[in-house]
């Protein structure tokens, strides 16, 4: 399974607003399986960091996905963002 991971100092300088759309735009794509296979719990993490990043769309669209997870997935999705935020 593809897994794109943001970590060019091109994509870490971009402004707030333009990275949760960037963010919100990659919950999509693996919401949707555009470009890569389906994958809730990666569609799930990049919402949510959209969402801490001030997409008032991607926090809407997490939370009509979030009922889509069983637990186990969720937290695993939100461990991944917490990850990620940590690092970047």
């Amino acid at each position: 399974m593809a897994r794109f991971e943001i970590s060019s100092t091109e994509m870490a300088t971009m402004g707030g607003d333009a990275r949760a759309e960037v963010f919100c735009d990659m919950g999509l794509m693996y919401a949707t399986g555009r470009g890569v296979e389906v994958d809730l719990v990666a569609a799930h993490k990049w919402l949510n960091i959209a969402a801490i990043k001030g997409s008032d769309r991607a926090a809407e669209l997490r939370a009509d996905l979030a009922h889509q997870l069983s637990k186990m997935q969720l937290a695993e999705a939100l461990r991944a963002a917490r990850e990620w935020m940590t690092v970047h």
